[in-house]
């Protein structure tokens, strides 16, 4: 079983940096398709960014494009968010995912969630 735990969220100024992690505390992820997605207060959850098992491919939401990077390390078992001059309306809960299809967790139909973390940016 796949069971992610996210961790880095905080609280940083607008144009500041932050670095979220995910890992599995049980089955490896390395041969998942990862992402991330995020839900604000009172708004649906979207999708943030997703890499290929292998890491030759990633994704991004329109929102995020040149701000943020997704990177992976098989060998530690872990997905990273890269978070760049952030900016308030990045304010949200971090949710990591997996799945074995790179296309169903694109449309956030995907097998594993982790329980999130919480990100805010002050204006």
């Amino acid at each position: 079983q796949v069971q992610l735990v996210e961790s880095g969220g905080g609280l940083v100024q607008a144009g500041g940096s932050l670095r979220l992690s995910c890992t599995s505390s049980g089955r490896s992820i390395s041969r998942y398709c990862m992402g991330w997605f995020r839900q604000a207060p009172e708004k649906e959850r979207e999708f943030v960014a997703t890499i290929t098992w292998n890491g030759d491919s990633t994704y991004y939401a329109n929102s995020v494009k040149g701000r943020f990077t997704i990177s992976r390390d098989n060998a530690e078992n872990t997905v990273y968010l890269q978070m760049n001059s952030l900016k308030p309306e990045d304010t949200a809960i971090y949710y990591c995912a997996g799945d074995s299809q790179f296309a169903r967790l694109v449309k956030g139909d995907n097998d594993y969630w982790g329980q999130g973390t919480q990100v805010t940016v002050s204006s």
